[in-house]
């Protein structure tokens, strides 16, 4: 069955279900397994999100005993780690936490202000792209190697960097390796410039550190 015509139900009284108009902008959020249950269901109506960043595929890890979410864009790979305080509440969450991670990549705010904006419809659907569960599996694994014991949130957003650093597919010829950092800039650029072409582009194509 294609995601398009998948209708994700949810055990939960019909007026604590989340449904998404096909006409609005939306954005998927793709939990693994064992997230799923912990997430409102809704009514998937497109086979992939009107963001640049596509999808944001979501899990849980625990590192040191702190739980901690990491999610992951599908089109750019780029790495977002937060602790995992409201996993339910993630709908509700998820734009501003995508707005403050590309404000930390100093993305222009034009750019930003165009991907949350696109962001305002939030639906719940099942993984589909083997590739990007593979590329959490990996950040996963690294992140105990960056993150010390009784280290905050601050630590957190030290180790996504890191992370969106590192070549994504790196057994690909060069040219189909992936550097979540630049390839994020690459597909914000191609979508929303296209849209706003008088916009300055200069923090697009620009890294600051």
């Amino acid at each position: 069955m294609r995601l398009s015509t998948l209708i994700v139900r949810s055990r939960a009284p019909a007026a604590q279900r989340r449904s998404v108009r096909q006409t609005a902008d939306m954005v998927i959020i793709r939990p693994t397994q064992k997230l799923r249950s912990l997430l409102p269901a809704t009514e998937v109506v497109r086979a992939g999100s009107d963001t640049a960043l596509g999808d944001w595929y979501v899990n849980r890890v625990v590192v040191n005993r702190q739980p901690i979410l990491l999610l992951v864009s599908s089109t750019s790979l780029l790495p977002i780690l937060v602790p995992a305080r409201d996993v339910r509440g993630l709908p509700g969450t998820l734009a501003a936490i995508v707005e403050a991670r590309l404000k930390r990549c100093h993305i222009d705010d034009w750019a930003v202000d165009a991907e949350a904006r696109a962001m305002a419809s939030v639906a719940v659907g099942p993984t589909v792209d083997r590739s990007v569960l593979g590329i959490m599996v990996d950040f996963a694994k690294a992140v105990p190697y960056h993150l010390e014991p009784g280290q905050g949130e601050a630590a957190l957003r030290i180790v996504e960097e890191r992370l969106a650093e590192a070549p994504c597919h790196a057994a690909r010829s060069f040219d189909r390796v992936i550097f979540p950092n630049k390839k994020a800039r690459e597909v914000l650029r191609a979508k929303w410039l296209a849209n706003t072409p008088l916009q300055p582009t200069s923090g697009l194509g620009t890294s600051v550190h």
